[in-house]
């Protein structure tokens, strides 16, 4: 019975994830309540607080839930006692881009943190928790980065937290501008190519280096 309960309460949680993601797809995240979300999950608003305190959590859930397959690279890539971090942080990039190119699910969720997300008073401290998923994306994409320089994958003068912050933003420019305009490139196909540019841009970039 216990166990019965405890898989009720998973499916309960993923009903409502996944009409949380519909919802703020179709209007923006500060434009759904909470009430239309519990409709469409056929829940009480009850259930949503049982599983999430607020908006944040949903929204951090739905970004959770769309990174957990990447999230074995994402961990061998920052393994120091991984002998090709370089390589994992490429597969990392590759497999990326072509979900944010070919999987619904992520273009919806990614459509959403984009585009569909005002940090406004009703989202309460939505902005900090951005903020804080920032800081933790840069920071282990400089771990990555500091393995790759410890095996002698990148050069030893290697800039890291700029090198990263540049990492960052070339991922996050590229999805951005292919979700608003999707015509322009096709994620999928290119993958490897754009994999290759980051990282010939932090084996060779003279402005990357410290000086």
């Amino acid at each position: 019975m216990v166990r019965r309960t405890k898989e009720e309460a998973q499916e309960t949680r993923s009903d409502i994830l996944a009409a949380a993601e519909l919802c703020f797809y179709r209007k923006g995240i500060s434009r759904t309540s909470l009430s239309e979300i519990a409709t469409a999950a056929g829940v009480t608003r009850g259930a949503i607080y049982w599983h999430f305190q607020d908006k944040s959590e949903l929204v951090g859930a739905l970004l959770e839930r769309v990174h957990m397959p990447l999230q074995p690279l994402s961990e061998a890539s920052r393994d120091p006692h991984e002998p090709d971090p370089l390589g994992r942080l490429r597969e990392l990039l590759i497999k990326m881009f072509q979900r944010a190119g070919s999987d619904p699910e992520v273009r919806r969720v990614g459509e959403i943190m984009f585009h569909k997300c005002e940090y406004t008073e009703d989202l309460g401290n939505m902005r900090q928790w951005m903020q804080d998923f920032r800081r933790e994306y840069d920071h282990n994409i400089e771990l990555s980065l500091r393995n790759a320089v410890t095996r002698g994958q990148l050069p030893d003068d290697l800039d890291l937290p700029v090198a990263s912050r540049c990492v960052h933003a070339f991922i996050t420019g590229m999805l951005d501008q292919c979700l608003l305009v999707p015509e322009g490139l096709d994620l999928y196909a290119k993958a490897e190519t754009l994999a290759d540019s980051i990282l010939d841009m932090l084996r060779l970039s003279p402005a990357l280096r410290m000086t």
